[in-house]
């Protein structure tokens, strides 16, 4: 080779270097449907977050404080303001009774809380193991907690929230009785729907054997429209039943008297067992790791993202090392993407990835 044809070739080399370096061209980032702003009524409580002050203030006129924990493009806290909190009796009910302050679990704004230490709104939703918005936190006149909302509940179920708070039963009658004098016919007829996934005959809940598998336990009641709702429209999704089959799946009557022994191998009759759990509405759904300890639980109308969110998450072991369940959502939500795939995190398994908010 002449000292000419040496010279281009080495010219040539850092052209080949620079493209041989180049990285693949990145796959689309997968869309996001789902999101939803929401524009909070103007009669919440412009509050300065000192929880202390709020239930003083809320006591001297005849009220008690919820905390509403929210988050930015939240679908269930859009729904409910526009579905539940748009309701003339409900909005009557708690503008006469309550006094509202939101507060958003992602938020810097300075708290002081009850405990009269200072936190941010994030520190402090993680403290009070927020995992759901909305997520309503009840208080009475002493700064005790009377009762918890996890995630979005219908209007109905609201209501009855709201009346029995804000009417002083507390210690009068418990709230899951309550809400089955409302809800719970007289005589319910009918059977629950069956999965194939649900063992058989389950009364023992102990977790045995090497390896334990998690366990999910499925609370419902006959004559249950919500429970036909989780059942066709959410639990028929195929990727759901994938990660659902990885559990021991046990489907009870909330009200049975039946005898089952529990994780933490007590032997009751199942609704006693419901009302230690505090389990006040059908459908609700329990995780118990492979150890019997409870991991997450809800009692809300969710959508089928959340519902396979929250099997994974168990199931995953990633509770372990990631205690906030909405950061597990966010990573897994970047994840789906990153792959290309698009994410809903507001429809039912018989609509489309791209179903509009409704």
């Amino acid at each position: 080779m002449d000292i000419r044809s040496l010279t281009v070739l080495l010219a040539l080399l850092p052209v080949f270097h620079l493209h041989a370096a180049e990285p693949a061209p990145a796959a689309p980032m997968g869309a996001y449907y789902g999101a939803r702003a929401t524009e909070y009524p103007a009669w919440f409580k412009d509050s300065f977050l000192h929880l202390k002050e709020d239930i003083d203030e809320a006591r001297k006129s005849g009220k008690r404080v919820i905390l509403m924990f929210t988050q930015d493009g939240c679908p269930y806290c859009s729904a409910l303001v526009e579905r539940n909190l748009s309701q003339r009796e409900i909005e009557a009910t708690m503008r006469k009774n309550f006094d509202v302050v939101a507060i958003n679990i992602w938020g810097d704004k300075e708290l002081v809380g009850l405990d009269g230490k200072t936190y941010t709104e994030k520190t402090y939703s993680a403290a009070q193991k927020v995992q759901f918005t909305p997520s309503l936190v009840f208080f009475d006149e002493t700064g005790k907690t009377v009762l918890r909302l996890n995630g979005y509940v219908p209007p109905a179920r609201l209501q009855a929230a709201l009346d029995w708070v804000g009417g002083r039963h507390e210690n009068t009658m418990a709230f899951r009785d309550f809400v089955a004098a409302r809800e719970v016919p007289k005589q319910a007829s009918g059977e629950m729907i069956k999965q194939d996934f649900f063992l058989k005959n389950a009364t023992d809940l102990r977790r045995r054997g090497k390896p334990a598998r998690p366990l999910a336990v499925f609370f419902e009641q006959k004559d249950c429209p919500d429970c036909e709702v989780l059942h066709r429209r959410v639990l028929a999704d195929p990727d759901t039943r994938a990660v659902i089959a990885k559990f021991d799946n046990v489907q009870l009557d909330m009200w049975s008297r039946d005898m089952i022994t529990t994780p933490d191998g007590k032997r009751m009759p199942v609704r006693d067992w419901v009302r230690q759990l505090g389990v006040n509405y059908a459908p609700g759904i329990v995780l118990f790791d492979a150890g019997g300890k409870e991991v997450i639980r809800w009692e809300s109308s969710f959508r089928v993202f959340h519902t396979l969110g929250m099997f994974d998450y168990v199931e995953s072991g990633s509770y372990r090392k990631e205690p906030s369940f909405q950061r597990f959502l966010a990573a897994k939500t970047e994840h789906i993407r990153e792959a290309g795939l698009d994410v809903n995190i507001w429809r039912y398994a018989d609509e489309p990835i791209a179903a509009p908010v409704r």
